[in-house]
């Protein structure tokens, strides 16, 4: 297994830095103390989705008797579908929301990074369904730990992001913010298209032989 891909994966669907927008709009009537409160509780749960889903998103497969290579199909659909919304701009795990205007403002920090930072704009069922597909190319314990660490490292991005979200948008601009998501989106269109094949030719291996040819 190839370690960096998963990394480079988690971080194009993961994309904190174009969830950024969504953060400060949540956060903004609220003080340092809360917004700080936010981020380190997104960050954990960021961490606590990936890692769960590569400890033990297999066995929950194997319960509901999922083959793998359906899973990896789905997955890579979900990859796809994630990447069409981030080349127009939008989270790779958006999904519309029902905000009325006038809505109450709520101020439990702690709520707002879980839902809707947390999940689904940071990690949802394409991150989940990633993680379990690579969890599953490991051979050895020690790869299974790397794919936890990887948890740690995004959960550590996130944070650094949020921490520096004031200056991102200062810098980056809403511009310069979608550019980066619809770069990014462009390299996860590839890795799905790449799953998407990978899958297809383990439950169709007639196309691996015609692709041989």
């Amino acid at each position: 297994m190839d370690l960096l891909k998963p990394l480079i994966a988690l971080l194009a669907i993961v994309n904190p830095i174009g969830v950024v927008p969504f953060f400060i709009h949540f956060t903004q009537s609220f003080d340092r103390a809360q917004r700080q409160r936010t981020i380190r509780i997104a960050s954990f749960t960021v961490f606590v989705v990936i890692a769960v889903s590569a400890l033990a998103g297999l066995k929950v497969i194997e319960f509901f008797g999922i083959s793998l290579a359906s899973f990896q199909v789905g997955g890579g659909c979900l990859l796809l579908i994630s990447s069409l919304a981030m080349l127009n701009a939008q989270p790779a795990e958006s999904k519309p929301s029902d905000e009325r205007d006038g809505q109450e403002k709520v101020d439990a920090g702690a709520s707002i990074a879980v839902v809707p930072l947390a999940i689904p704009l940071l990690t949802g069922p394409a991150t989940i369904s990633t993680v379990v597909i690579y969890a599953e190319k490991t051979r050895f314990l020690w790869q299974l730990g790397v794919m936890v660490a990887y948890g740690v490292i995004i959960a550590l991005i996130t944070w650094a992001v949020f921490s520096a979200s004031g200056r991102i948008a200062r810098v980056l601009g809403r511009t310069g913010i979608n550019v980066m998501t619809r770069l990014m989106g462009l390299i996860l269109a590839a890795m799905a298209v790449e799953l998407l094949a990978d899958g297809l030719t383990k439950l169709f291996p007639v196309l691996g032989s015609h692709v041989a040819r």
